[in-house]
């Protein structure tokens, strides 16, 4: 049986998102998809979807749905409280909601970004290959906005694989593993020993499209641009602020501002959960293969 689920509360910024669109960056179409991956994988696997299936993930302030059929939910990522037709439930487990209730997902008590699964996932048009929000190129469903309505597919009828399990804890920290390259030689000794020692803070500008930094400026080693190049998933780009932004999701495929390295995929969630002001580290983890740099 499908069915629908009505945005009754929006909130600050919620969006469609599932696996995304990997592969396509010759294209020039970026990846999307949820940013804390772990967390959606895993609402739906408590769900009892597909983990690539379609979610809701919310931003600070959560969000509130109607479905209009029962069904099975999971509220996962990061913690909130929970409630159908105001009666508190459970956060990270799969909760059943009755046709025509609201369930409502409250602000993130920390972290900052929740996932909403819904057993048979959320079934909007998919573009090139995905039901997933690119906030940077416009592709996939835009942002809710509330009264949106978005259909829901038919229930699995494969048992599901538990009811609950431990969640992964939201760090106090971010600590990004970083290879460098393959512009590092465009800046100074001094900065990229800057770059791996000093601490920076998450600043209030990061999006999906990056996560900002508010910290030292790294010196250049030589001045001018570069011609654009691809940009891949967790480079860090230095722009001439000198702060570095780490790239999220919906980065541009394509930049000129130099990289000076990139942070390994497996450390993006938690830079998907990190709220201003959260203290970040970058850690050397190796060298990048990264190209002479041009003179």
């Amino acid at each position: 049986m499908t069915g629908a689920v009505e945005v009754v509360r929006a909130g600050a910024l919620t969006t469609a998102q599932d696996g995304g669109r990997a592969g396509l960056a010759h294209l020039g179409v970026g990846r999307a998809g949820a940013l804390d991956a772990p967390a959606a994988r895993l609402a739906n696997r408590l769900a009892g979807n597909p983990v690539a299936a379609a979610v809701l993930e919310t931003t600070a302030t959560g969000c509130a749905v109607r479905p209009d059929r029962a069904v099975r939910v999971v509220v996962g990522g990061a913690p909130c409280r929970v409630t159908v037709d105001g009666r508190p439930v459970a956060w990270g487990a799969a909760v059943r909601v009755p046709a025509g209730a609201v369930l409502d997902a409250g602000p993130a008590a920390y972290g900052l970004r929740s996932y909403l699964a819904f057993a048979g996932g959320l079934t909007p048009e998919p573009v090139l290959g995905s039901r997933s929000a690119d906030l940077l190129s416009g592709l996939g469903p835009a942002p809710l906005r509330d009264g949106d309505v978005l259909p829901l597919g038919p229930e699995p009828s494969s048992p599901r694989g538990a009811d609950a399990v431990p969640w992964p804890g939201i760090p106090a920290e971010l600590v990004l593993p970083l290879s460098l390259g393959p512009r590092h030689a465009w800046f100074t000794e001094e900065a990229l020993h800057t770059l791996t020692t000093a601490v920076y803070r998450v600043s209030p500008d990061s999006n999906r499209i990056g996560l900002r930094t508010r910290g030292p400026a790294l010196a250049r080693a030589r001045e001018g641009e570069l011609p654009s190049e691809g940009m891949v998933l967790g480079a860090v780009q230095v722009p001439p602020d000198g702060r570095p932004v780490v790239f999220l999701n919906d980065h541009p495929t394509t930049g000129g501002y130099p990289v000076v390295g990139v942070v390994h995929e497996t450390a993006l969630a938690g830079a998907a959960q990190a709220v201003p002001g959260t203290r970040v580290r970058f850690v050397r983890s190796g060298w990048g293969p990264g190209p002479t740099p041009p003179p």
